[in-house]
């Protein structure tokens, strides 16, 4: 539950319940993992979505790194690739963009590289890289953590969560593809493996 009920009224779930939810899902709990909840605490607060997961069609989440962080960005929105709302962007940083649907406004957030440092300041008695920074991003301002951008994100209706398109069949492979990913070349259909995108190698065994 993203919320819970203390003395007869709903009340959101604090940092340290949150880490307890991204240590559980991701196995162990680390900087990268206090990143991410600040990160999505933080662009929920500024979008003013307070339920992501009882309004679960209506946040769409781009990650921008394959790390801790983004485990945990998903525990919080509750956004998850399988339901077609988590998106994941490889370009190696730790960032993520947060975009309501009903209300059409996104914001991009990335973890300021400077954080570290101030890491060091805060708690230089710390040896451990890893557990000084947990220990300093659990109380850093959200402005010496994070730089902020409200941006526009144009998605097309077959990116949304929900939808529902057609199947086709690669003329070459034979496998189905969803959500119009066919690629025509010299007028055959095909799926992106076929057409030359294939991150894999068929194997002689």
């Amino acid at each position: 539950m993203y919320r819970r009920r203390q003395a007869g009224r709903l009340r959101m779930k604090t940092l340290d319940e949150y880490l307890q939810d991204a240590k559980r899902a991701h196995g162990h709990l680390c900087a990268g993992q206090v990143l991410g909840v600040r990160m999505a605490m933080l662009g929920l607060k500024r979008l003013g979505i307070d339920d992501p997961i009882g309004e679960r069609k209506r946040l769409v989440t781009f990650v921008e790194i394959d790390r801790c962080a983004t485990d945990a960005v998903a525990v919080v929105t509750g956004c998850r690739l399988g339901k077609r709302a988590l998106k994941f962007r490889d370009w190696g940083k730790v960032a993520a963009t947060f975009v309501d649907l009903k209300d059409h406004k996104a914001i991009r957030l990335v973890a300021r590289e400077s954080s570290k440092q101030l890491a060091r300041t805060m708690f230089p008695e710390i040896p451990n890289k890893n557990q000084q920074q947990m220990a300093a991003y659990r109380q850093m301002p959200d402005s010496d953590l994070f730089d902020e951008m409200w941006v526009a994100v144009d998605l097309a209706p077959q990116e949304l969560p929900g939808y529902k398109s057609g199947r086709r069949v690669c003329q070459q492979c034979g496998e189905g593809i969803n959500f119009k990913r066919v690629v025509v070349q010299n007028g055959r259909r095909l799926c992106r493996a076929c057409a030359g995108e294939a991150y894999y190698r068929p194997l002689q065994l």
